[in-house]
């Protein structure tokens, strides 16, 4: 009988500092789990470094390694798309970043689940060792995100996670450019089960997802699985039109009955105006956002370009 093929799918971009010891890392889990058939297909998502050099020495000293070299950095999410597209003849695929917060030591416990009968498997962060800003950031995204959206969607997953083959067919039919993975993987449905897990601080250098990368990524998120932003501006706009209009009625019913009405002041006037114009420019920015994802979308560009394939043949 043969051996199950795992696939592992690793986006990377300036991730030198890492490399060595990704390596190392996964090397040893594969030769301490012999029953699994073992596949790494990375990406280099542009970087600028020597990632890419990295990357080809890998695949020449072990072939269970291949890499997919893009032809400038197209973003996590398309660089991740490409590794999916090239793994539909695996029997299950594990996706994760190459920063080593998600523990490897996790992956064969993740296919052990894959095993007993999960067809995705959720790797579920029980704690994270982020700080500061960012770690504000996740918590604030990871809390809202569920309530906003409009399929059930579980907290603190990220990217760390298995598909099965069936799963990987139907991810790499979806045809979007504006891609948040976790959000189109619980979209998907399928027998779904967790693994927790404790993120680990990045193993050396600086994060290549920036604040703003992250943002965006937030952004993908909300406008690609919820109409709640459009459904609001509608509760607010008729709120508005009902205040204005009960307002109206009020000073016509006292110009009637003769009471005197106080002129309303400039501060009046100009709160007014500034208030309205404010929440007009929050619609029109809104209205964009989904507006500028229709355009994208409407273009039909491939999310990747490959410049280069190592190892498939």
């Amino acid at each position: 009988m043969s051996l199950p093929q795992v696939a592992l799918v690793i986006p990377a971009y300036n991730e030198t500092p890492v490399m060595p010891e990704l390596f190392r890392r996964l090397t040893a889990i594969f030769d301490e789990n012999k029953e699994i058939a073992w596949h790494v297909i990375m990406i280099d998502d542009g970087s600028r470094d020597g990632t890419a050099a990295m990357l080809q020495t890998q695949c020449k000293l072990d072939v269970r390694f291949r890499m997919l070299a893009l032809s400038r950095n197209f973003g996590f999410q398309a660089a991740l798309m490409a590794g999916l597209d090239h793994c539909t003849e695996f029997d299950a695929v594990v996706t994760m970043d190459a920063d080593l917060q998600d523990p490897p030591e996790v992956i064969p416990e993740i296919v052990k689940t894959w095993q007993d009968g999960a067809e995705v498997v959720l790797a579920v962060r029980r704690s994270r060792q982020e700080k500061g800003l960012r770690r504000f950031g996740f918590n604030l995204f990871h809390r809202c995100f569920g309530r906003l959206v409009e399929i059930p969607m579980e907290s603190d997953t990220g990217t760390f996670g298995l598909l099965n083959q069936a799963a990987v067919a139907a991810f790499v039919r979806l045809p979007e450019s504006h891609r948040f993975f976790p959000g189109l993987r619980s979209w998907l449905g399928f027998t779904r089960r967790d693994v927790l897990y404790d993120r680990q601080e990045r193993a050396t250098g600086e994060p290549a997802q920036s604040m703003g990368r992250l943002f965006r990524y937030a952004l993908d998120g909300i406008f690609s699985f919820s109409r709640l932003p459009l459904r609001l501006l509608t509760i607010c706009g008729v709120f508005i039109a009902s205040l204005g209009f009960a307002v109206g009625v009020f000073f016509i019913l006292r110009r009637l009955m003769g009471i005197e009405i106080a002129q309303v002041g400039f501060t009046t006037l100009a709160t007014l105006v500034v208030f309205l114009g404010g929440m007009q420019l929050i619609g029109i920015g809104i209205l964009g956002e989904y507006l500028g994802r229709v355009y994208d979308e409407a273009k039909r560009r491939p999310n990747y370009i490959i410049k280069k394939r190592i190892g498939f043949e």
